[in-house]
Order: structure tokens, then C-alpha cells, then sequence
């Protein structure tokens, strides 16, 4: 087995870093976490809400491919850059934390959480947190909390992202969910976050990305934060509907636009780009109904409609096109 001085001496071209940090000063990012890996997915997701304005900018970090890092208390975010180029460089999440701290002259008010692609976690609460303050590893994941109303919250946490069903962005929000009905954070609410990743990387960071959301100041953070989650799967279904419609998939365009218009049915653009599929595939009469709800709710969609023509993303069929425009006319 490998000696922690052995291993602190590969570490220690990136350790130099962290020794130029300086003590901790100033007040206390007092939060409550999770990072974990979904076994089925392999996803890597870190979720957060804190007493803190913009908490997303500082505590949640994470790479497909690499791991998740959450840094908090006196947080020192170079935590989080260090501790993913540490697993990106081949160490496991407890040997870069482990070198991480070993680092640190602050450690004491630390409270950090790492978990990497094969789902092997560390985590630490420095003895100078302020309380309530302390962690739970679990299986593929860590809760980790400070500052609490009370030491029922990570337990609280893990209780629920354990018994909650779903992928990995539902089971976070649940852990965050039972954190704020168990007391949370003792000086109240006010910013939230959620990233989650895929466990491999395909070299492309801007698809490898399936949640990276942040709720920087409002009075309920985390209820905010689960409608954008939802507003980010629509999304994602909406992106799937564009992939399928260019490899002229229609059958699976039409699924995928159907899904996002169910989970963000108030939005028009969603029922307008299902229509636009909808007449790719041959489906005019099917599309008219839901032109012009889309153009009742807005005309401007009926200016912007024959310009897609010229994009390639109508057919160049002026019957077809008159007949969709008069659905802006139609009471």
C-alpha cells in the first residue's frame, strides 16, 4: 500500500499551489452539500444551499470524466480546482483530499467533500466548524453540513438521497429538501446550486454538462432551484428533438419534443419547434392546432415562421406555408 509520505511527494508539484493560500479570514460559507455518483449512469453531481449570496460560485465543482468536489465553511475554492486536477491527474478522491489538507494550515475550518468516477468518497469537517457541523459518507456519496440548526440535518440528507428514486439530479434535490425540513441552516436561506455531469467525458464539456444551475439570491432557493431543474430537462429533451430531427429521425424528434412541451407546457417555444417537426414529418394537420395556439400567445412567431424556410428547417411549399400563417388569423 502506498505511504502517505510516498504519496504526498507525487503530489507535491500541485500541492505548491495550495501552499499560497493564505489563512482563512472573513465569515463562514455555512451550507449544507451533497456530492455523489449515480451507479447507474455513472453522472457525477454536486448540489448545495447556503445562507450565502451566489453559493454556486464558490462551493460545487465538478468535470465528466474526473469527479465532483463541494468546498465550504471557510471555504477555499482552490479545494475544488486542485482536488479535480489531482483526480484528473489518476488519484482517487480520498488520496487528493488527503493531500489537499495535508497542505492546508486552515484545515481546522475546512469542510470538504470529494467523490470520483468510480464512486470512492472523502470527506472532512475541520474541529473548528462552527456547529452544528459534520458529514456522512455513504456508498458512492457524501453529505456535509455547518453552521446547522441542529445535527439532524446530513443525517436527515442522507436518509433521504438513499430512499429517493429517480436519476441523480431528483435524489440531490431530495438530500437538499430533507436538509431544510430537518432545521437547515441555522441563519435561514438565500442561494442554491446543482451541477451534474456525465461520468465520462467525450470531449465535449458543453454536452458532458447535463445540469449546471444556480440560484443566486431568493427568499425559497431550493424551490426555485428544482423548477429550473425541470425547466433544464425540457430543455435537454428539446436538444435531443433538434439531434434527431437533423439525422431526419422524425419519429423520435416528435417524442422528444413531446416530452419537453409536457414539462414546460407555458412556454410557446416549446410547442412551436414540436409543431416545426411536426410539418418535417409530413404532419401538417397535426401541426395547424398548435400554430396557432403558439401565434395567439405571441404574432411575432408568425413573423419569425416563413424566415426558418430559407434555413432549411421548413420545406420550400408556399401552400403549406399560407396555410400555417392563417392560423394567425383564426379566432
Amino acid at each position: 500500500m502506498r505511504t502517505r509520505t510516498a504519496l504526498l511527494l507525487t503530489l507535491l508539484p500541485l500541492l505548491a499551489l495550495a501552499q499560497t493560500v493564505e489563512p482563512p479570514h472573513g465569515r463562514p460559507v455555512n451550507t449544507y452539500s451533497i456530492v455523489a455518483r449515480d451507479p447507474v449512469t455513472g453522472e457525477l453531481g454536486v448540489a448545495v444551499q447556503s445562507h450565502w449570496f451566489a453559493v454556486g460560485q464558490m462551493v460545487p465543482w465538478a468535470e465528466a470524466g474526473v469527479g465532483a468536489v463541494a468546498t465550504q465553511s471557510f471555504v477555499d475554492p482552490s479545494y475544488g480546482k486542485l482536488g479535480l486536477d489531482l483526480m484528473r491527474a489518476g488519484r482517487t478522491a480520498p488520496e487528493a483530499l488527503t493531500g489537499l489538507l495535508a497542505a492546508d494550515a486552515g484545515k481546522g475550518v475546512r469542510q470538504v467533500a470529494m467523490v470520483d468516477t468510480e464512486g470512492r468518497v472523502a470527506a472532512h469537517t475541520g474541529d473548528k466548524c462552527i456547529a452544528a457541523a459534520g458529514h456522512h459518507v455513504g456508498k458512492g456519496y457524501s453529505v456535509q453540513a455547518n453552521m446547522m440548526a441542529s445535527d439532524a440535518v446530513w443525517p436527515a440528507m442522507s436518509k433521504a438521497f438513499e430512499a429517493t428514486k429517480g436519476d441523480l439530479a431528483d435524489r440531490m434535490l431530495a438530500a437538499l429538501e430533507a436538509a431544510e425540513k430537518a432545521g437547515g441552516d441555522i441563519r435561514g436561506k438565500q442561494a442554491a446550486a446543482l451541477i451534474v455531469v456525465s461520468g465520462n467525458a467525450s470531449g465535449k464539456p458543453w454536452a458532458d454538462r447535463r445540469f449546471d444551475l444556480r440560484v443566486d439570491d431568493h427568499p425559497r432557493p431550493l424551490e426555485e432551484l428544482r423548477r429550473l431543474v425541470t425547466i433544464q430537462r425540457a430543455y435537454n429533451h428539446m436538444n435531443a428533438g433538434d439531434l434527431a430531427m437533423e439525422k431526419q429521425d422524425f419519429a423520435a424528434a416528435m417524442r422528444e419534443y413531446g416530452k419537453a412541451e409536457k414539462l414546460y407546457s407555458g412556454n410557446p417555444e416549446m410547442t412551436y419547434w414540436h409543431a416545426v417537426g411536426l410539418v418535417n414529418a409530413g404532419k401538417l394537420e397535426a401541426a395547424l392546432p398548435m400554430f396557432k395556439k403558439v401565434f395567439a400567445a405571441d404574432p411575432n412567431w408568425a413573423v419569425l415562421t416563413p424566415r426558418l424556410v430559407a434555413s432549411g428547417l421548413l420545406p420550400d411549399n408556399k401552400a403549406q406555408l399560407d396555410r400555417i400563417l392563417a392560423q394567425a388569423l383564426k379566432k
